[in-house]
């Protein structure tokens, strides 16, 4: 998926990658296209419900060895 914006979380703890999370989509124009990379195991329960609960959408999650891989568009 080609996004307009990265976040590298990786090597971070929860809360952090969330955190980082929000204040990066606080940024972003809606509709926009954010990949985020995270090693912690913790952001495939954290990041679905952070899109969930401020109504973005998770377009894609994947996860390549250590690596978590999300793709989250920005409400309307």
């Amino acid at each position: 998926m080609d996004a307009q914006h990265q976040l590298d979380a990786t090597g971070l703890l929860c809360p952090e990658p969330v955190m980082m999370l929000h204040n990066k989509v606080r940024d972003m124009a809606p509709g926009e296209l954010l990949e985020v990379r995270a090693t912690d195991p913790s952001t495939e329960r954290d990041i679905p419900k952070f899109c969930q609960f401020l109504g973005h959408t998770l377009e894609a999650q994947e996860v390549r060895g250590e690596l978590y891989l999300y793709w989250i568009r920005k409400k309307q």
